[in-house]
């Protein structure tokens, strides 16, 4: 198994007396799109800047490419870093703003011209060279933050929330931006935002963290699909999680009716989590699937329906193509696939002991 490029091992940081991060333990591999996801204090923005040397950890150890680089500080470091706030210098313009770090290394005239036009060629800014900061928009300008990163050829890019300014439309045009970026040249990537869509749209991994914490690591599609406990099942996308009973192997009961699952290994008569995305939940005429309701509200979201069916007690968030209007009667059903069983939190499974005989 090879070296990861980026190691952190038993990492922890506190401020004022709180843990944020409490013994982390997180593997970056090179040409990785790695993002850290989470809400608001969750750590993952500490856990950017111990990689970036803004911060240093009060203990544990960070590794690049095998090396301690715990004590190392951040200009000595192969990693470049584009903050939220772009931190361009208005008094300079494009081609200076872009050269600044390669002049603090003593690079040639010659040289820096063709890493700027490079650069800038890369971000599809050619020509803007003698442009000044204040003429460009939010979108450029993020841009040439990013140019300015890269012409230093760092083995690693930091990007923490670099979208978060920018709105929804130029916000998805960066998205497609970036990861172009990335494949083009070949570096790795370490992304911090709280914007699920983002995260799913950009990642190779996804870092789930709240609370200093990593709650689950992997594929977007497996955040998505198949996530480890209800936070992460509750912050990725829509859910429908609702407190069940795991009657058997393959049979769950939801709000007092069972229903067919794949899952196996829980026990018998043991309360569980069920997560069933939106998306995931089929409407059929009354009679024929598991669960009998009543379509309660209706939205139509442009790809999709998003409906409220009330059913068994709850209010079932269901995404559809078809519209149903509010008060038809319809019957929930729902492919044993897509039926995500998870086990309460260990305390409250504790609470169950004895449930099974």
């Amino acid at each position: 198994m090879s070296t990861p490029l980026i190691d952190l091992v038993n990492v922890s940081k506190a401020f004022d007396k709180n843990l944020v991060l409490d013994e982390l333990n997180l593997s970056i591999k090179e040409n990785e799109f790695m993002t850290l996801l989470g809400p608001s204090g969750c750590g993952k923005t500490t856990t950017l800047r111990i990689i970036g040397g803004f911060e240093k950890p009060d203990t544990g150890t960070v590794f690049f490419d095998g090396k301690d680089i715990t004590e190392i500080s951040p200009n000595k470091r192969s990693l470049n870093t584009v903050f939220q706030k772009y931190a361009l210098f208005s008094h300079m313009n494009i081609e200076e703003n872009i050269a600044f770090g390669l002049k603090i290394k003593g690079k040639s005239k010659a040289y820096i011209k063709d890493k700027v036009r490079y650069a800038l060629k890369l971000v599809n800014l050619d020509g803007f060279e003698k442009r000044s900061v204040a003429s460009l928009s939010g979108g450029q300008q993020q841009r040439i933050a990013i140019a300015r990163a890269i012409v230093n050829e760092p083995k690693v890019l930091l990007l923490d929330e670099p979208l978060g300014a920018l709105d929804l439309k130029l916000r998805q045009d960066m998205q497609y931006e970036l990861i172009r970026l990335k494949n083009e040249l070949g570096i790795t990537f370490v992304y911090v935002t709280h914007d699920q869509e983002e995260a799913l749209t950009m990642s190779d991994t996804v870092v789930v963290m709240n609370q200093g914490y990593i709650q689950q690591m992997g594929s977007p599609e497996d955040i998505y699909n198949e996530p480890e406990n209800a936070f992460v099942a509750d912050f990725i996308g829509d859910s429908n999680i609702i407190d069940s009973l795991m009657i058997e192997d393959k049979l769950v009961e939801i709000l007092g009716t069972r229903f067919s699952c794949v899952d196996t290994g829980f026990g018998r008569n043991r309360p569980v989590d069920v997560v069933i995305r939106p998306e995931d939940i089929e409407l059929w005429e009354p009679g024929k699937g598991t669960m009998e309701g009543t379509v309660s509200h209706l939205i139509f979201k442009g790809v999709h329906y998003e409906m409220e069916v009330m059913a068994g007690g709850y209010e079932w968030l269901v995404h559809s193509t078809n519209c149903y209007p509010v008060g038809t009667k319809v019957s929930i059903h729902v492919d044993p696939f897509n039926i995500q069983i998870m086990k309460k939190p260990e305390s409250e499974d504790e609470e169950a002991v004895g449930v099974d005989e």
